[in-house]
């Protein structure tokens, strides 16, 4: 699966301008969702073919967010790439758990951040 359509959450505007300038720039499409229940209203209204998914936000957090939407049937093979400040092991291994594909930690490195995408296509 090649991965064209991105979903970033991110309550950041500032991650979310990075992020989206990056993978336009990689030739991606960009929807953006600065909460929980924005990402669950994108969802619906298109599959993307990735998630990057900022862990601390008002309302649901991405640990919440990225288990619900693994949980989802309809949903559940969608990859999420974890991006977070949150940078300790603990941290990486209950993201993963709640069914995260990946980890990287901000400041992300666009390098990093790419390769993970390539290696998920």
């Amino acid at each position: 699966m090649t991965i064209r359509n991105v979903l970033i959450v991110d309550d950041s505007k500032t991650e979310l301008m990075y992020l989206a300038d990056l993978l336009h720039g990689n030739g991606m499409s960009v929807r953006t969702a600065e909460s929980g229940d924005e990402a669950l209203k994108r969802l619906a209204d298109a599959k993307p073919d990735l998630i990057l998914m900022d862990v601390v936000m008002p309302g649901q957090n991405g640990f919440q967010l990225t288990r619900s939407i693994h949980r989802t049937p309809a949903y559940a093979d969608i990859p999420i790439i974890m991006c977070t400040s949150k940078n300790l092991e603990t941290d990486r291994v209950w993201g993963l758990r709640q069914g995260a594909s990946d980890y990287i930690t901000k400041p992300v490195n666009a390098h990093e951040l790419m390769e993970k995408i390539k290696a998920l296509g």
